[in-house]
């Protein structure tokens, strides 16, 4: 199977904006956008917070991972969900498929934007605090991103302006 390495996957925080700055960049670079939760969603036929309160953390994760692995996307704009960068192996996936771009939101602006968590489907590990999910994430976003764009009072206007410009 041949690889295909013309994709844009976005990763970041919940609410960072990764869905409508993929809308936006794949209209006006005229490329395909697919947002993983969505797929999630359909494979697994309910919706994200159905899916942690019925199978844990761990099932979602798995569920996750297994949707990301199952895309074959082509000159396309990948929105993915926050957690997907606990897969190394989803996240492996999509950087042989194309750049990989961590939209990077402060502490404090993430928190202001972060409502009704759970109807989200925002992974939580057991007694983890959002604090301590926005340290050890960062670091896997920072590992993992080709582009670190930071974002924090952009609108998504100038955020897409910065993908553009970094890729």
């Amino acid at each position: 199977m041949e690889i295909i390495d013309n994709n844009i996957t976005l990763i970041g925080m919940p609410a960072s904006g990764k869905s409508t700055v993929g809308v936006i960049l794949a209209k006006i670079l005229g490329l395909n956008f697919i947002d993983t939760d969505l797929v999630i969603q359909q494979k697994e036929s309910m919706l994200l917070c159905d899916i942690i309160k019925n199978r844990g953390v761990e099932g979602f994760l798995k569920a996750e991972e297994t949707a990301v692995l199952s895309i074959k996307p082509s000159n396309t704009v990948i929105a993915t969900g926050g957690s997907v960068v606990y897969s190394e192996a989803g996240m492996n996936y999509l950087k042989s498929i194309g750049k990989v771009v961590y939209l990077k939101v402060d502490k404090e602006e993430l928190f202001a934007r972060l409502h009704n968590i759970r109807q989200r489907g925002v992974v939580l590990r057991q007694g983890e605090t959002l604090d301590e999910m926005y340290d050890s994430r960062s670091l896997l976003y920072e590992k993992y991103a080709d582009v670190i764009i930071e974002e924090t009072r952009a609108c998504v206007e100038e955020t897409v302006e910065k993908i553009i410009k970094s890729i």
